[in-house]
């Protein structure tokens, strides 16, 4: 008799839950989607492999959205569209700025950080970050990332010797270092000590972070906590976050023993007085000092600025080094205008060499271009939604933003979309109809704060490199570069970034 009254219930559920969705069945039903999708499950099968195979399924609806101009698929009772058209983009990315329930996952790391947090808290705290990234402030950290190079550069010495190495533990530790000292002001010392914990840590959690997005069953917490990765999950956060608090709980006594020794006159904030310092310290007074964000709230935001900093820059990085391995005569283009700008000293770089150095950021844009380091963004859709090309999103289905399709859009980029050719970038030719065509660093209301900084340190490191050695690669003969690569929340390559590096013998 239970059963039986289970089973009615059960079915009456699931009656009520159709009804109560039936607007949404109609209208994905008029989006076309993948043949390969299941009764229940959708296309959740699709993603069942590793992170290489989740990578390979989402570029498949891709260009399956190019295809149809947008792209539907279930998962599990979850209704996603993927969108690669611009002018689409620009709307979703202005009107649905509340990010989807996947990044819950990624929320128990860091919390509400900017990035990541509900549109409510959001607002408020984007006022308060916007000035931290103005230009001036950011072109004073071109100091530590001009340091942090050179010590990459000389750490690499030994790995020069024309055998292949995974470049990433030196590309992540260059950027953890200049991360940490921009974000925290803090000395990591992780190009001394590539075995950082926090480090160790922070790859461990992304890793985990991505598992539980594409792997349903990892996704309710009474479940996750019987799978050996919830240990890994819970062992890395006490990591981060101890260091983070004790770092914050030290910058406030820090800041307290420097205004008790300030005169009076003295104490009002200028943001010209923080020329030299870091994102916590102005986070601390732009907030409103001890009256303004509490020691939780600091290490959301500061976590968030270190974890996106370190991974999305040390994969530009990467993914850089390793197309200039593939096209020789582009890397010695490269290094013709870095002579020309450095000659035959070892000075170190300086926020004037930025404007000069033009073809190294054409090279680094279209790396971004064809590798962006986020290639999907994953946003909520609260209210129907009529995008522009005529397609409804229904209320209560999520919208997949796929940066990597919209780079590689024929339809605005031309049939030679998959190659490689820094010179799309040239003023007279880079001409977008729609500034979501390129968006590395996404676009809209909830754009990255730090694309400019984030840009100065991709380029700093590159520059560093290829001035003092040779990157070597399997030549590539196709203008299309081919790189394996999968999604650990960023987009990195497959291999670990194996390159082999020759040192160059004229300077």
């Amino acid at each position: 008799m239970i059963l039986y009254l289970l089973v009615i219930v059960a079915v009456l559920w699931t009656v009520l839950f159709k009804l109560r969705r039936r607007r949404m069945y109609k209208l994905a039903a008029l989006i076309p989607g993948p043949e390969e999708e299941l009764p229940v499950i959708g296309v959740a099968h699709s993603f069942l492999g590793d992170a290489e195979g989740i990578m390979s399924a989402l570029q498949y609806y891709s260009y399956g959205s190019m295809q149809h101009g947008i792209f539907r698929g279930w998962l599990g009772h979850i209704l996603y569209f993927l969108v690669v058209d611009p002018v689409d983009l620009e709307m979703v990315l202005k009107t649905c700025l509340e990010k989807d329930d996947l990044h819950r996952f990624i929320r128990k790391v860091i919390g509400f950080g900017g990035i990541f947090a509900p549109v409510s808290i959001w607002r408020r705290r984007r006022k308060i970050l916007m000035p931290a990234f103005s230009p001036k402030i950011v072109e004073k950290f071109v100091e530590v990332f001009s340091e942090q190079s050179e010590k990459l550069s000389k750490r690499l010495a030994d790995s020069a010797s024309g055998e292949d190495f995974s470049i990433w533990p030196f590309l992540s530790s260059y950027t953890l270092d200049s991360v940490c000292e921009t974000a925290m002001g803090v000395k990591m010392g992780a190009q001394e000590n590539p075995n950082s914990p926090f480090l160790a840590s922070m790859n461990a959690l992304l890793n985990v972070v991505c598992e539980r997005i594409f792997h349903l069953w990892l996704q309710p917490d009474w479940i996750f906590k019987l799978f050996p990765q919830y240990n890994i999950h819970q062992d890395c956060i006490g990591v981060l976050h101890g260091f983070t608090d004790e770092v914050i709980q030290k910058k406030r006594e820090e800041l307290k023993n420097e205004q008790r020794s300030q005169p009076e006159v003295d104490k009002q904030f200028d943001l010209q007085d923080y020329r030299t310092k870091s994102f916590l310290d102005m986070l601390i007074s732009l907030s409103g000092g001890e009256r303004g964000y509490n020691n939780e709230e600091l290490r959301e935001e500061v976590l968030t600025l270190t974890i996106a900093g370190t991974d999305t820059s040390a994969v530009a990085i990467g993914n850089t080094l390793k197309i200039l391995g593939k096209y020789p005569k582009i890397q010695e283009k490269l290094y013709a205008e870095l002579m020309e700008v450095f000659g035959e000293t070892k000075r170190p770089l300086v926020k004037e060499d930025y404007t000069k150095l033009k073809y190294l950021d054409r090279v680094v844009k279209e790396t971004l271009r064809l590798f962006p380091p986020v290639p999907f963004i994953i946003r909520k859709v609260l209210t129907d939604t009529k995008l522009p090309s005529g397609h409804v999103l229904p209320a209560g289905s999520g919208v997949v933003v796929s940066i990597w399709g919209a780079h590689r859009d024929p339809k605005y980029w031309g049939p030679d979309a998959e190659n490689f050719d820094p010179d799309r970038f040239l003023p007279e030719r880079f001409n977008l109809v729609n500034s979501c065509s390129f968006m590395p660093f996404s676009n809209g209301p909830r754009n990255c704060l730090g694309y400019q900084y984030a840009l100065m340190s991709v380029k700093a490191a590159v520059s560093a490199i290829v001035k003092n050695y040779k990157v070597v690669g399997l030549e590539e003969t196709s203008p299309a570069p081919k790189m394996r690569v999968k999604l650990e929340i960023m987009m990195k390559a497959v291999d670990g970034y194996q390159i082999s590096l020759e040192k160059r013998t004229s300077l």
